[in-house]
């Protein structure tokens, strides 16, 4: 087909997997008007050339989720098209050959229990059993994934390109898009070759191309390609055509059957980068040139783990690229810059195992505006201005390439581009000692050297070098005071005349307090979803103040931004950088504060949950009265180019108190012990404010409408199925998320966060207990619980209030 309509409701660019696989889905589950457009042919670009694994088991409930509706899709496409996927459901083996991959693959297996997918792990015999031509000698065993597999890409892609045109959607090809006509920050048509068409809204899924059609419309997608190569060889002797795919991460390789013989690929620690620059339009079906000696180190590697690889003959090698990130999650969402630009693209060749998800969750968000699951993990808004950098992001991008295989370490950190932000106390920090870790390109302090010891983190899977350092500064805060340097806080401004209405419609709990006061609040999806937590200041009648995390702050900037509706009389500023924030925090914050400033700071003049302005060291600050540690304490916004000379003025004055710079690993298992919520983890799109235990802070006695209410009227006064419970176990635990909670040996569900509470010396954790028919405090308590841990069961306390000062007495003090 080669007449292009003039008007689609949705135009999808590029007909590789994922833009295929959108384009059936918004045709098949929607119905919508839908035309597809490719530069090429369809695959032309780097599906085609794809390896074709399909793993599932991801760390994120919802991209599993994802992934396992890809295999359920491939599965029975060719009966509804008539075209075949190549599926095989051959399984998966992971090989470990040391304590650390082992302990990887035992926290990995209850991961799997948690989410529900079957892991089991296995013994080098059996290894051997299951696929009699390798080498087991270092093998401390394996993982095996019985419903994992594998497919051709090509043939997938055509047969969702098919359906796709069975539901409706036009596909044309040998069309390339040059450009955008845009209104309003919107695009209203799509420039091609072959014309223009009108359209309501469009979805980026150009591959590797996708960064230079996100630019045509200011857009920005921080992908890299980099040149991945594999090889395919002459028929192998004793290989069965069935044999499990292989992924043997601590030699870096992947194997899988075809025709036979092998295909053999990996992830090398010194990848090869292709362009910073733009990718060539012709580019289709083309591949670079062999690189035996890049591809030495596998071929070495693979000959070890499977001998017969030496004399089997080399029928091609493919040396394609692939669309890489900064941090090896792919890309999906409505773009920040352009409210009907919908992207999927950057997925870390693991296309083929997302496409059919991939594509059914963004059709969704195309048609409804927000994502349908917790897709926070692949969300373009979890993105700044620094990933317009293309040189950062390329750094970045390898660094994550190269841990593909790695050990995945609790707690590691990314080391290339840094330090990329710093707030002006950074040499300050360092010099009491500051082993800083990096959040959306801001270096914070995680924990503070003690003198004398060595200022880095050293990783492990058990307790790390960092622990009891951490537990000296946590007590600190507890019984003296402490100052957090949080000045990577994302802040926003929120002015004018329709400023309160606005707000009082986007925010779930009462932003109509008067001046001075704080808001507590959470922002919901249609579905009572929480899609952000943050706090609310109301510094004047029409004047906002609004403070969120670090690493969400495009997220919910865009998020407010989106629901302002047309014509409303409100601006909003994002003004993270032009206010630094001192966390004055601990039972002698007050004695401290009292010393630098002369604002009556008592109880009676200043309590808890109000903002005032008062002047320390000569700078007007915003105080505002609140905590995340479960203490006594404030929130100093400070102007930043004061902080130097505020910090140094608490400092200087909080001597006689004790006070000390305290990292963010303490603030971690200070929350926890107080029971404080984690949006991304403890809360999140899939979950409201009621299965949360935030009830307190959503207005439902009020009759003003807002963002959310519906639904949460909708199941308000019934039985919750699933409600957030804190656990402790004990202190020679390691809990860090994801663990399955056992109710009377049954699994009720897992746990979202988990760490140690000093103060309670136990660990902790967080989890939603779910139960088809309600979950009642009578349900909770008459239970006995455990938690899985690295496929052991240990036993566990389950708590329904906070575990340290339910009263809130030490913080209203």
């Amino acid at each position: 087909m080669t007449n292009l309509p003039s008007h689609a409701q949705i135009v999808v660019i590029g007909g590789g997997i994922i833009g295929c696989s959108t384009a059936y889905h918004l045709a098949r589950d929607h119905k919508a008007d839908v035309v597809l457009l490719e530069q090429g042919t369809l695959t032309s670009g780097s599906t085609w050339h794809a390896a074709g694994l399909v793993g599932q088991l991801r760390s994120s409930a919802s991209i599993t989720r994802v992934l396992k509706y890809s295999v359920e899709l491939y599965k029975g496409l060719e009966a509804e098209t008539g075209l075949a996927t190549g599926w095989k459901m051959t399984g998966c083996l992971r090989l470990a050959t040391n304590q650390d991959r082992w302990t990887e693959f035992r926290r990995l297996a209850t991961t799997a229990g948690s989410f529900g997918m079957e892991m089991h792990l296995v013994s080098p015999e059996e290894v051997k059993r299951m696929w009699p031509l390798m080498n087991i000698d270092d093998l401390v065993g394996a993982s095996w994934l019985p419903t994992d597999g594998q497919a051709s890409p090509s043939d997938i892609t055509q047969s969702l390109a098919k359906g796709a045109r069975m539901h409706g959607a036009k596909i044309v090809e040998n069309v390339r898009v040059t450009g955008f006509d845009m209104k309003d920050g919107r695009i209203v048509a799509v420039k091609t070759t072959l014309g223009d068409i009108a359209c309501e809204k469009v979805v980026n899924c150009a591959g590797q191309w996708a960064r230079q059609v996100g630019a045509m419309a200011g857009i920005n997608v921080p992908l890299q390609p980099v040149k991945h190569q594999y090889i395919i060889t002459e028929k192998i002797d004793g290989l069965a055509t069935d044999a499990p795919t292989i992924r043997d991460p601590d030699r870096r390789t992947y194997f899988k059957e075809e025709v036979g013989g092998l295909v053999m690929g990996g992830y090398e620690p010194n990848p090869q980068p292709w362009t910073t620059g733009d990718v060539p339009d012709e580019w289709a079906f083309r591949l670079f040139d062999d690189d035996f000696d890049h591809f030495e180190q596998h071929m070495v590697q693979a000959i070890e783990r499977i001998p017969a690889l030496e004399k089997a003959g080399v029928k091609q090698m493919i040396n394609g690229p692939e669309s890489f990130t900064p941090d090896g999650n792919f890309i999906l969402g409505i773009a920040p810059e352009c409210s009907n630009m919908f992207v999927g693209a950057g997925f870390n060749a693991f296309g083929i195992a997302s496409g059919g998800g991939a594509g059914w969750v963004l059709a969704q968000w195309v048609v409804d505006g927000e994502a349908p699951l917790d897709l926070w993990v692949v969300d373009i808004r979890r993105f700044s201005g620094m990933h317009r950098d293309r040189q950062w992001v390329l750094d970045r991008t390898l660094e994550a390439y190269g841990k593909h295989y790695t050990v995945a370490f609790p707690h590691e950190e990314y080391e290339s581009g840094r330090p990329r932000l710093t707030s002006p106390l950074y040499e300050r920090l360092k010099a009491h000692g500051a082993v800083f870790g990096s959040k959306l390109g801001w270096e914070r302090p995680n924990w503070f050297a003690p003198a004398g010891t060595e200022g880095r983190d050293v990783y492990s899977m058990g307790r790390q070098n960092w622990f009891d350092a951490v537990g000296a500064e946590h007590a600190h805060v507890r019984e003296a005071v402490g100052i957090f340097d949080q000045s990577s806080f994302a802040k926003y401004e929120v002015t004018g005349p329709d400023a309160l209405k606005v707000l009082d419609h986007i925010c779930a709990n009462d932003v109509t307090k008067p001046v001075g006061r704080l808001t507590y609040t959470q922002l919901l999806n249609t579905r009572g979803g929480i899609e952000a937590d943050l706090t609310v200041a109301r510094l004047g009648e029409d004047r906002f103040y609004i403070v969120t995390g670090t690493g969400f702050r495009t997220h919910d900037f865009a998020w407010l931004a989106d629901h302002v509706p047309a014509g409303a009389k409100v601006e909003m500023a994002d003004v993270t950088e032009d206010w630094g924030t001192l966390s004055l925090m601990g039972p002698k914050a007050r004695d401290v504060l009292a010393a630098v400033t002369d604002a009556d700071v008592s109880n009676a003049a200043f309590p808890f949950g109000h903002a005032r302005e008062i002047t320390i060291a000569g700078s007007t600050v915003r105080a505002l009265r609140i905590t995340y540690v479960g203490e006594l304490g404030w929130e100093l916004h400070v102007p930043i180019g004061a902080i130097g000379e505020v910090f140094d003025a608490l400092m200087t004055a909080g001597k006689s108190f004790g006070v000390k710079p305290v990292g963010y690993r303490a603030l971690e298992s200070l929350r926890l012990e107080k029971g404080y919520r984690a949006w991304g983890s403890d809360i999140t799109p899939n979950d409201t404010p009621l299965e949360a235990g935030l009830g307190f802070a959503v207005k439902l006695k009020r009759s003003a409408d807002f963002l959310g209410r519906s639904a949460l009227q909708a199941v308000a006064g019934q039985p919750l199925k699933k409600r957030l419970m804190g656990f402790t176990a004990g202190p020679n635990v390691v809990l860090l998320g994801r663990e399955t909670i056992l109710r009377n040996g049954e699994p009720v569900g897992y746990l979202t966060s988990g760490g140690y509470g000093y103060t309670l010396g136990k660990a902790i954790g967080y989890g939603y207990v779910r139960n088809a028919g309600g979950v009642s405090d009578d349900y909770l308590t008459s239970g006995s619980y455990e938690l899985v841990v690295a496929m052991e069961k240990v036993p566990a306390e389950i708590h329904l209030g906070p575990m340290f000062d339910p009263g809130m007495e030490r913080i209203k003090a």
